[in-house]
C-alpha cells in the first residue's frame, strides 16, 4: 500500500509496516529494504524489469471480450471487464511480448493480478496459447510469469477448458524441444497453478510467493484444520521437490539469462582437447584392492560439487523430482563444459561429518533418481549432452526409500538412459556402489579415476554374506575385481583417468583439469552422431558385457 506524506510518496510495507521512500522503493525493484517483502508488480513493470533495454516488443494479440453466459452477480460481467481495462490500461489479464534477457531471446506471457485477480478466462487462454505458438514458430523459449487467483468464474466451464488449451500448447513445445520456464509470483492459485504454471521444464519462484490449487481459507474450511504458516509457500514446495529455484527479484534477470543462454546454445559442439586417458589395463599398476577402497572413500577427494565448480563453468543447480521430494545426495542442473552446454548430474558426499550427514552420505533416495531422470528428460528434449559423476556407497536402503519405490526409481533410470538420444558420458570419481551407482551411469562412455572403485556390493557387505565375517572385507575387495585395472580389463569402464600424485585430494585443480579433458574427449567421440546411432551404441556397449555375447555385439 502507498500513502503520501507532504509532497513525497511513501510506501508502507504490507508485512513489516516500515515506511519506505517511493523512489527508494522503485530503485529496489519494489522489494522492502527492511524485511524483503516482494511487492506486487504490474505486467508492464515486470516486463521492463526482466527484458534487456530496447529489446521489448509487444505481441499484438486479439481480445474478444465475450460474455458467453451473460453473467451477472452484483454487476454485469462486461461492466467488470470495462472497469478492469480502465484501471489497468490493459486489454486483458496477460501481456505477451518478444524479449531478450542478457541477449538471449524468449517469448514472454506475463499475468497481471490487478486485472480481475489475474483470472484465467477465454481471452487469457487464447493469448497464452498464441504466445506458445509464437515461441514454437521462432523456436525460442517460452517464459510464463504467473499471478492469478484461478479460473474466471464469469465464463463458466469455458474458463475451465483454458487449462487444457494452454497445456496442449505446452505439450507441442515439449515435442519440438523448446524450453519452457515459469516464474511463479504471489499469488498463483487454482486453474493456473494446475496447468501452465507448473507444467514447464523449469519452475522458478519469487520468495514467499504462494502456490496452490485451493486457497488457504477454502482448505481450512473443507478439512476443518488450522494450517501451518508456511502452507503453500514456494519455499516449502521447493523442499518438497516441486520448485527448482526460489530467486529474489534482484537476481531474476541473471538466473533467467543463464537458462535461456543454455537453450540458445544447445547445438554448440565445444572445443576439442587432448586428454590423458589410459585404455590398456597393462598401463595401470596392480594395486591392493582394500587400499583402493580406502582411497576412494577418502574425505579429501573432491566431490561432485567441487568438480562442478572446478571442471565446469556456470553450474546452475535445479532441484526437485516434481513428485514430492528433493534428495540432497543428488545434485543436478545445467553447466558449460569446454564451451558446450550440458546437463550434469552428480552424487554428492561431503568432506566433514556434518556435510556427510546433510547429504545422506551420498546415498540417493528415490527422489534423487527421479530428479536425475527429470534432468535427463530435459537434456533429451533440448538436445544437450548428459554428464554424470558417480560417487556413492549405494542407494539408500531405508524403509522409507523402499516404500517410495527405490527399486522402481533405479529401474526406470536404467531404461531411460538406455534410450536417451543425446551423448551420455559418466565418470566414477570415488565410490561406485552397486545399482545405486549404475542408476546414473548407463552411458556411451564410462570413465573412472585410477583410485576409484566400482563394485556390485561393498567389500564389507560381500564379506558378511559370503565369508560370514565382516573382517574379511580386504579379502572380499581383492576377489570382487573392483580396481580400475580390473574394471578396464573386464570392459566395465572404457578408460581410466590418472590421478595426481597423492590422489585427487592432493591436487584438486589438476584432477579437475584431467577430468574436464577426459569428459570433453568422451563427448567429442560422439560428435555428429544422431539419436539412433547413440542409442544403438549404448545398447551394443552393454550388450557385449557377458561371456555369451555374440561376436557382432561389440
Amino acid at each position: 500500500m502507498t500513502q503520501t506524506i507532504g509532497q513525497a510518496e511513501w510506501v508502507l510495507c504490507e508485512r513489516c509496516t516500515t515506511p519506505v521512500y517511493g523512489k527508494r522503493w522503485d530503485a529496489n525493484l519494489r522489494v522492502c529494504v527492511e524485511c524483503g517483502q516482494h511487492g506486487r508488480l504490474t505486467a508492464w513493470q515486470r516486463l521492463r524489469q526482466l527484458a534487456d533495454p530496447e529489446e521489448l516488443e509487444p505481441l499484438e494479440l486479439p481480445v474478444v471480450g465475450a460474455d458467453p453466459l451473460e453473467f451477472v452477480d452484483s454487476r454485469p460481467y462486461p461492466a467488470r471487464l470495462a472497469d478492469a481495462r480502465r484501471r489497468t490500461g490493459l486489454d486483458e489479464a496477460v501481456v505477451c511480448a518478444r524479449i531478450h534477457v542478457h541477449g538471449a531471446p524468449a517469448i514472454a506471457a506475463v499475468m497481471d493480478f490487478g486485472f480481475l485477480g489475474g483470472s484465467l478466462g477465454s481471452d487469457v487462454g487464447e493469448m497464452i496459447t498464441r504466445a506458445a505458438e509464437q515461441a514454437l514458430a521462432e523456436r525460442v523459449p517460452l517464459l510464463l510469469v504467473t499471478a492469478s487467483g484461478g479460473a474466471r468464474m464469469q465464463e463458466g466451464a469455458l474458463s475451465l477448458m483454458q487449462m487444457a488449451r494452454t497445456s496442449a500448447a505446452l505439450a507441442r513445445l515439449d515435442r519440438a524441444g523448446v524450453l519452457t520456464i515459469s516464474l511463479v509470483t504471489d499469488p498463483t492459485f487454482g486453474g493456473v497453478a494446475a496447468s501452465f504454471a507448473t507444467s514447464t521444464d523449469v519452475v522458478i519462484a519469487e520468495p514467499a510467493a504462494r502456490l496452490g490449487f485451493a486457497g488457504r481459507r477454502v482448505v481450512e474450511q473443507t478439512i476443518r484444520q488450522q494450517l501451518p504458516p508456511d502452507f503453500q509457500t514456494v519455499e516449502l514446495l521447493a523442499e518438497k521437490g516441486f520448485v527448482d529455484l526460489v530467486v529474489a527479484r534482484g537476481r531474476l534477470r541473471h538466473e533467467l539469462g543463464r537458462l535461456l543462454r543454455v537453450a540458445e546454445s544447445a547445438s554448440s559442439t565445444g572445443e576439442s582437447v587432448r586428454a590423458e586417458i589410459l585404455r590398456d589395463p597393462d598401463q595401470l599398476p596392480e594395486t591392493d584392492a582394500w587400499q583402493q577402497v580406502r582411497d576412494a572413500r577418502d574425505l579429501d577427494r573432491p566431490t561432485a560439487l567441487d568438480y562442478f565448480a572446478l571442471a565446469f563453468e556456470d553450474f546452475q543447480e535445479l532441484r526437485g523430482d516434481r513428485v514430492g521430494g528433493d534428495c540432497p545426495a543428488v545434485v543436478a542442473g545445467t553447466a558449460w563444459l569446454g564451451g558446450r552446454p550440458v546437463v550434469v548430474i552428480g552424487q554428492q558426499k561431503g568432506h566433514t561429518p556434518a556435510e556427510l550427514t546433510e547429504r545422506n552420505f551420498g546415498m540417493p533416495s528415490p527422489a534423487g533418481y527421479r530428479k536425475a531422470a527429470r534432468m535427463m528428460r530435459l537434456a533429451d528434449k533440448l538436445g544437450l549432452p548428459v554428464v554424470t559423476l558417480v560417487d556413492t556407497p549405494g542407494a539408500y536402503p531405508g524403509a522409507e526409500a523402499e516404500e517410495r519405490g527405490q527399486a522402481f526409481a533405479i529401474a526406470e533410470n536404467l531404461k531411460l538412459m538406455a534410450g536417451l538420444r543425446v551423448p551420455v558420458v559418466s565418470a566414477v570419481i570415488g565410490e561406485g556402489g552397486s545399482g545405486g551407482a549404475l542408476g546414473i551411469a548407463v552411458a556411451n562412455r564410462i570413465l573412472m579415476f585410477s583410485s576409484a572403485t566400482y563394485s556390485v556390493i561393498s567389500p564389507e557387505g560381500c564379506a558378511a554374506i559370503l565369508w560370514k565375517d565382516p573382517a574379511a572385507a580386504p579379502k572380499a575387495a581383492a576377489a570382487l575385481g573392483i580396481t580400475a585395472r580390473d574394471l578396464l580389463r573386464l570392459g566395465v569402464v572404457d578408460g581410466v583417468i590418472p590421478e595426481p600424485d597423492g590422489g585427487t585430494g592432493a591436487d584438486p585443480v589438476l584432477a579437475a583439469r584431467r577430468l574436464r579433458d577426459a569428459l570433453c574427449a568422451g563427448l567429442d567421440d560422439f560428435a555428429g552422431q544422431d539419436g539412433d546411432e547413440l542409442v544403438e551404441h549404448r545398447y551394443r556397449r552393454f550388450r557385449r558385457l557377458g561371456p555369451l555375447t555374440p561376436p557382432d555385439a561389440g
